[in-house]
């Protein structure tokens, strides 16, 4: 009998609704406690029987099963599949495909306008470190990515395919931050956006909105409106509706909460947040 092998594949079969019955708060944190067998999908209490009865097996003991993966060797083996892939792909194509370039034996795409390049046998280089919340993403979009052209309508997280599973994470680990160090210190933050070339635009009456080319055909807005009167301050990302068909909600998490530590970084360094922030 087959076996969910990640969270993902666990979230896939639940039907998402958040219900909180298995007394945790989302689906996707029922997933992750099934995966590290802290729980049974038979836990679940919507989920449906002919699910249960093709992956019940989480019942019974098998002494032959692997311990579940620490996240590191999971994301390690991930990439590892990922670099698979990209061996078999015909690069040059992919990089007109996705709007980046084929020079040196390499496809090079732009990621917040720095370089990122992949070898035909999966080799990564680039101009930023290549730790997994960059590397992932980039070789999910050059192996997935289907090159949809942006088209300037603009989606929160939480609207994006699969978003709701993953939207109370992404609010505290990417919206929360940024909107922490845009409280503390505006004009900082402001010269933030600039150096990570967040080029002006106007949305919903924001204070300020940038948007980023993260990748090259999946671009963020971030917008913030400072506190004013009876209201508090906000902070909100949005994604082009192309990102649907471009990088999957995971990368897309990733990338975000990437971005979020960065900024938290460089305010560490000018003392605008406590040196615990950055290391969440």
């Amino acid at each position: 009998m087959s076996q969910p092998k990640t969270p993902m594949d666990i979230l896939r079969l639940l039907d998402q609704s958040n219900c909180r019955q298995c007394n945790e708060q989302t689906c996707l944190a029922f997933a992750a406690q099934v995966f590290k067998g802290k729980k049974k999908l038979s836990d679940c209490p919507q989920l449906d029987p002919s699910v249960l009865e093709q992956y019940g097996g989480d019942d019974e003991t098998d002494e032959s099963t692997e311990k579940p993966r620490t996240s590191d060797e999971e994301i390690e083996a991930y990439v590892r599949q990922l670099k698979e892939k990209v061996r078999e792909m015909d690069l040059p194509s992919v990089a007109e495909k996705l709007g980046g370039k084929f020079r040196n034996g390499r496809l090079t795409v732009k990621v917040l306008g720095k370089d990122f390049s992949v070898a035909p046998d999966g080799t990564l280089s680039a101009e930023i470190h290549t730790n997994p919340w960059v590397s992932v993403p980039v070789l999910t979009y050059i192996t997935e990515g289907a090159g949809k052209d942006i088209t300037g309508k603009w989606l929160t997280f939480r609207e994006l395919k699969d978003g709701s599973a993953w939207a109370g994470l992404f609010r505290q680990r990417c919206e929360k931050p940024l909107k922490q160090i845009a409280d503390n210190d505006y004009d900082l933050f402001v010269d933030l956006l600039d150096i990570f070339n967040g080029r002006p635009t106007e949305h919903l009456d924001a204070d300020i909105a940038r948007i980023f080319y993260v990748l090259p055909k999946v671009p963020i807005m971030i917008c913030y409106w400072p506190a004013e009167e009876d209201f508090e301050s906000n902070l909100n990302i949005y994604f082009d509706e192309a990102a649907n068909e471009n990088l999957n909600i995971g990368s897309i998490n990733a990338l975000g909460s990437g971005l979020a530590r960065m900024f938290e970084k460089l305010a560490v360094k000018h003392g605008t947040l406590p040196t615990a922030a950055a290391g969440r």
